[in-house]
């Protein structure tokens, strides 16, 4: 069997082995991309281009915004070029960096996911604080810390699990480079310090999951407390999107991670990372668009005063 330094390429899972359906795979795969491309890179181009939007709460938006379009951005391409060229090859190289890219990116947005309910939290329950509390330097220190932590979270799992002896082969149970999936390579006991990381790692996802919880607890609080039905919505209005993305970032994540043995085989494994990992950052800005009427406003203007241009 081979050890890891004979590796020199790994073998990640196709969806099917039909050339038909690999071309659909492209195309669809392709469709949700350039969705992503477009609404992030629409949310980007118009908070930084409307000084009325150059408030936290899109500030904090524009960085999701660029985190997700870095985490599809890591995997859907090599994908979509796997099933065009019907190949399943990723090399060495490449699947260390697409592991180390993708796990900083996503932990990144988990964090910053937590920021933003703080956010919610000043802006409904301490208002007349916002200012303070969440000032122009304190936000790029907040969103600073999200991605150097992703960042550094990030490094330590690549390192550590690249430097495991892998002699179990080199195909991996996955349409990307994953954590769990190249432990499966492993034959050395030195896994158990990755799974012991992952451990510290959990401690942390749960804590930010309780302050998430624990913050719209308080709004809720904060919000039924309001008299008029009019100031109640518009409350409403500015938490559910963030709340939404935060349900179908935690949801798809725990689902994948955390379900039972015996519901898992390669179909509905494919099928939930691309839930959790595919399915997010596209959807994420018609979630956070829907119902806010001041993006909708200055998107408006951004197109009008480009099409202004063109004339």
């Amino acid at each position: 069997m081979p050890n890891s330094s004979s590796i020199t390429q790994f073998l990640l899972l196709p969806f099917t082995d039909t050339r038909e359906l690999q071309l659909l795979h492209f195309w669809l795969f392709l469709g949700i991309y350039l969705a992503a491309l477009l609404g992030n890179g629409l949310i980007i181009t118009t908070i930084a281009w409307d000084q009325h939007l150059h408030t936290p709460m899109y500030f904090f938006l524009l960085n999701l915004a660029l985190l997700d379009l870095g985490s599809i951005s890591t995997i859907v391409p090599k994908s979509m070029a796997n099933s065009l060229w019907d190949t399943k090859v990723i090399s060495y190289g490449g699947c260390a960096t697409q592991l180390f890219l993708f796990v900083f990116l996503v932990s990144a947005e988990f964090y910053l996911l937590t920021i933003m309910s703080y956010d919610r939290y000043v802006a409904i329950c301490k208002p007349l604080h916002y200012g303070t509390l969440l000032g122009s330097r304190a936000c790029v220190h907040m969103a600073a810390a999200a991605w150097a932590t992703g960042f550094l979270y990030s490094l330590l799992h690549t390192a550590n699990t690249f430097s495991l002896p892998l002699c179990k082969g080199n195909a991996l149970g996955q349409f990307f480079c994953e954590i769990p999936h190249i432990l499966k390579l492993s034959c050395s006991f030195s896994y158990l310090r990755e799974l012991g990381l992952i451990v510290v790692s959990a401690c942390l996802i749960f804590g930010c999951f309780v302050f998430i919880v624990v913050s719209y607890v308080q709004i809720l609080r904060a919000v039924l407390r309001i008299p008029s039905e009019q100031g109640r919505h518009k409350a409403f209005s500015t938490c559910l999107p963030h709340l939404v993305v935060v349900s179908l970032f935690v949801s798809t994540g725990v689902f994948a991670n955390l379900k039972p043995p015996s519901m898992s085989f390669p179909s509905l494994d494919l099928l939930v990372s691309v839930l959790y990992s595919v399915v997010p950052p596209a959807v994420n800005p018609l979630i956070y668009s829907m119902r806010n009427q001041e993006l909708k406003v200055a998107l408006k203007k951004l197109i009008q005063s480009f099409f202004c241009r063109q004339q």
